[in-house]
């Protein structure tokens, strides 16, 4: 198996980036921090079953149990009331954070149809990138005939790179495919 993007991150990475950016101390040096996934359920607050379900599907592709996210205040319009769940969120660090990103990199964005690769404009302006997936089934944990409808996430891959540059920099270097 290829080594882990944590070992190619402290043998490789750093060099680069700090002879790429002119780094005076290491602790300048941007790394991953976090890794966030979030599920938004709408329908969750008239069918229980759908909850359940993403919260299996997200456990799988995570490997680590989701959290549910509740509604704050009552909101008539999207006939939501208080306290009820309306989504799911996983926070993934150290050993998991590289195995999903190595994951959705070497895996699961390939199997994108029609992929040519992720947009460049989808960083928050302080390094962080942003990715919404419009279905689950990239992910070769999940099988087709055990999903009862395409959900999408979110993923938010939090980096300690001060601006888009150093952030891009440091993803194009673990391999995330950008388009050209």
């Amino acid at each position: 198996m290829t080594e882990s993007l944590q070992t190619l991150y402290n043998s490789q990475i750093k060099k680069y980036l700090q002879h790429e950016f002119l780094y005076k101390n290491i602790h300048q040096i941007p790394k991953i921090t976090k890794i966030v996934l979030n599920r938004g359920l709408g329908e969750a607050s008239q069918n229980s079953k759908t909850l359940d379900n993403s919260l299996q599907e997200l456990m799988l592709i995570s490997g680590q149990k989701p959290i549910i996210t509740r509604s704050k205040k009552s909101i008539a319009g999207f006939k939501i009331r208080e306290n009820i769940p309306i989504g799911m969120t996983v926070t993934l660090r150290r050993q998991k954070m590289y195995n999903f990103l190595n994951k959705l990199i070497n895996l699961s964005l390939p199997r994108i149809r029609d992929f040519r690769g992720v947009s460049k404009n989808l960083f928050d302006g302080q390094g962080n990138y942003n990715l919404g997936l419009k279905e689950q089934l990239i992910f070769p944990e999940i099988e087709y005939d055990t999903v009862d409808k395409i959900r999408g996430m979110d993923v938010a891959i939090v980096t300690t790179a001060k601006t888009d540059l150093e952030g891009f920099a440091l993803l194009k270097s673990f391999g995330m495919p950008f388009k050209d």
